[in-house]
């Protein structure tokens, strides 16, 4: 079955991604598992939401999803945040830990990006910028935060 170019760029991420999530993790270089990682990642990208926010977002329970990021705030990866308008409220947030060692798909990512500045004319990257933005807004709402 022929695969469309677009799950073969996301395949490609994912799979640079996943291998250096995997030799961090062999390295000793982090403190995390597999699941903890995917975690952060995740509270990351939904951009500082609540406990229940991120439990919601990946079906699992308030209570279940309390400890995993407990597990995160005392490993140093995230933290929690007072609303500013509701007091009872928090937000989770990653800390420059996280950015010190888990933003590895932003790093290749502008490694590709970059290759792409050189290979593509200008109109050609403008182009695929536009392309790429309308799939992002338009395309996946189920992904807007």
């Amino acid at each position: 079955m022929e695969r469309s170019a677009l799950s073969e760029v996301f395949e490609k991420f994912r799979v640079h991604y996943y291998k250096d999530v995997f030799n961090r993790i062999q390295s000793r270089e982090l403190s995390l598992t597999t699941v903890e990682a995917y975690c952060v990642e995740t509270i990351h990208s939904l951009g500082c939401p609540t406990i229940n926010e991120f439990a919601n977002f990946i079906g699992i329970s308030s209570p279940n999803a309390t400890y995993k990021v407990n597990s995160l705030i005392k490993k140093g990866y995230v933290e929690k945040v007072q609303s500013a308008t509701d007091k009872r409220e928090y937000h989770l947030k990653v800390t420059d830990r996280y950015y010190k060692y888990w933003n590895l798909s932003e790093k290749y990512f502008n490694i590709v990006e970059g290759r792409m500045k050189e290979a593509l004319t200008d109109e050609e990257y403008e182009f695929f910028t536009r392309i790429m933005k309308k799939v992002s807004d338009e395309l996946m709402p189920e992904m807007s935060h």
